[in-house]
């Protein structure tokens, strides 16, 4: 599916069996449960069957949808952000081009079979930007991801939301599992990786999430992934090609 067929996909809604969304161009953000997920090319968002969530698409954006049978197959029970294996991104399309009298077929039984243990059996990426339901948590995190290039320290953002700075420490930790330095951090991750998965330059980038420099904006990103923004699209492009 390309761009113009997920007006729909914007919506709250769930499905019965699970879902992987597997982004083949650009990429999509995932809200669901208590977190927002990105997937970049060469991932998939795993959603467990009965779990409400909304999926936006950037305007490049190619997908496929693989939907898994409750019980069909050893997969985590919260959502969650995937890796996928050009091998495991082949079959799949493989499987989204047969027919419903195909999917009869033995071959297609097996094929099918190892395709689901293999997805079983692929990393966790750490793309997830958990959002807590606390009202203060919800304002701060609401403000910041419709404005990330927000610079407001712990204490502004205390005062802000009328609590001390020492309580807004302790309650961002409890609600969401991380520092408020740290979560701020991730959420300029999924917001980086998903502009720049829809064309954005880096200097764009760090220029929209408030970076004094393209360079410290590089530098965070090297610290979260291992590696620079080019270099990290860079090596999906050439697994894809390869694929």
């Amino acid at each position: 599916m390309d761009f113009a067929d997920y007006e729909a996909e914007g919506l709250l809604h769930q499905h019965r069996q699970g879902q992987l969304i597997v982004a083949l161009h650009g990429a999509v953000t995932c809200r669901a449960e208590s977190g927002v997920w990105i997937v970049p090319p060469d991932c998939g968002f795993w959603v467990p069957g009965g779990v409400p969530h909304s999926n936006q698409v950037t305007s490049n954006a190619r997908l496929t949808y693989l939907f898994v049978e409750p019980g069909a197959a050893m997969l985590p029970a919260e959502c969650c952000t995937l890796s996928v294996s050009p091998m495991l991104r082949e079959m799949i399309l493989r499987v989204a081009e047969l027919s419903e009298s195909d999917a009869r077929d033995a071959h297609v039984d097996r094929l099918v079979r190892v395709m689901l243990d293999e997805l079983a059996l692929m990393p966790r990426e750490g793309l997830e930007l958990p959002i807590s339901d606390h009202p203060k948590i919800a304002l701060i995190a609401a403000a910041l991801l419709a404005d990330p290039s927000d610079r407001r320290t712990l204490g502004q953002w205390a005062e802000h939301v009328a609590v001390s700075e020492r309580s807004l420490k302790r309650l961002m930790v409890q609600q969401t599992g991380l520092s408020f330095g740290r979560w701020r951090r991730q959420l300029h991750l999924v917001i980086a990786l998903r502009e720049l998965a829809g064309g954005a330059t880096v200097q764009q980038v760090a220029g929209d999430l408030g970076y004094e420099s393209t360079t410290a904006f590089i530098v965070m990103f090297r610290k979260a992934l291992g590696t620079t923004p080019s270099r990290y699209f860079a090596d999906r492009l050439l697994s894809a090609e390869r694929a």
